[in-house]
Order: C-alpha cells, then sequence, then structure tokens
C-alpha cells in the first residue's frame, strides 16, 4: 500500500484521508486499520483510550495541549459531526521545525483524521456549532502531566480561520505559558 504525504513541515504527522465505499444508501469506512496505518505511515501505535469532545458553540477554541513525559500521548484525532480547524505545534527541543505549526480541517463529511505525534502541542477551533472531535491515544490520561501553551502565542504565528477576539475558551487554555516559557519536556530524536 502506498505511503502518505508527511503532513505540513513534518516528516512524522500524517493528515489521512478515508476509504469510504458508497452507494445509493449512504456510505461505509473503516475508520481504523492498524495494519494499512502502519504500512503507510511507519507507526504502529498501541491505542489505549478513545476520548471524545463535543462543543456547541461556532468559535470555540480548546488547545494547544499535550501531556508530559512520562505520560506523553500521539493522537489520531478526527471530527465525527461538524467542522474544526486542527493545528499542531512542534515542541521537541532540538527539532529541525520546533515552533512550526501546520493545520487542516477536519468535517463529518471530509473524514480526514489527523497523526499528531508524541512531542506536539495539539489543538483546534470549532468552524460550526455542535461540533465533535474524536481521538485515540496511546497513553492514558495524566492530570499531573497534562500541559498546554498558548492557542495565540504570538511567536507561534498561527493563522486560526475564525475572528480570534471572539474565541470561547476555558481559563486554562487562555493562560496557558508561551512556548518560550515553558520548560524543555521533549527533546528531537532523529
Amino acid at each position: 500500500m502506498a505511503g502518505l504525504e508527511p503532513f505540513g513541515p513534518f516528516s512524522d504527522a500524517f493528515l489521512i484521508p478515508p476509504r469510504r465505499f458508497s452507494d445509493d444508501r449512504g456510505w461505509f469506512e473503516d475508520v481504523w486499520n492498524a495494519e494499512r496505518f502502519r504500512s503507510q505511515t511507519g507507526v504502529a501505535p498501541q491505542f489505549v483510550q478513545d476520548n471524545a469532545s463535543r462543543s456547541g458553540a461556532r468559535g470555540t477554541v480548546r488547545g494547544l495541549h499535550f501531556q508530559a513525559p512520562p505520560f506523553a500521548q500521539a493522537k489520531l484525532v478526527r471530527c465525527p459531526r461538524g467542522a474544526i480547524h486542527d493545528v499542531i505545534v512542534d515542541i521537541r527541543h532540538g527539532s529541525p521545525t520546533f515552533g512550526r505549526w501546520a493545520g487542516a480541517t477536519l468535517t463529518e463529511d471530509n473524514g480526514h483524521q489527523l497523526w499528531v505525534p508524541r512531542g506536539f502541542a495539539h489543538g483546534f477551533v470549532t468552524l460550526e456549532p455542535d461540533s465533535e472531535i474524536a481521538y485515540k491515544v496511546d497513553n492514558p490520561y495524566s492530570a499531573e502531566h497534562d500541559a498546554g501553551i498558548l492557542w495565540n502565542d504570538p511567536a507561534l504565528g498561527i493563522e486560526w480561520p475564525f475572528d480570534t477576539s471572539a474565541a470561547i475558551l476555558s481559563d486554562k487554555d487562555g493562560s496557558a505559558p508561551k512556548l518560550a516559557d515553558l520548560p524543555v519536556l521533549f527533546e528531537y530524536q532523529s
């Protein structure tokens, strides 16, 4: 099976189009297939948890989140309802793409999934009301290791596709540290 093109400037992140089989009744999609994923990406995650969230209002920002080692997580993210703009930021010190970001629109219609490797902060904004996000993770949640960086850190220069002055976010996300203020948590391994 053919490999996937890396996502944005990152060699180890991937935007994954769906394999949908359609007929006059609708469509069928196998959302997760371990062997196909491994053959397309060279990665063989062992998922331990599925998570989901729903945001009622358009312009809801969640992120930029990550878990610090030893509970760092890789994620496979999708949007089964509505539409989100998903963003990842490389926070691995020594990486040639440290501090760079990439974003993609995930919708229930396009069915795309985003592979977010460990050492990346992840966040999204809802583009439609009542949008849902579902994601698999390869390490369990740990409140003690839950962390984030400021979603609108000017040094990152993320181009969010909405009026950011109207962002709806938690106090935690609104007061997260800038990337420059974050201690070294991830070292790049070439």
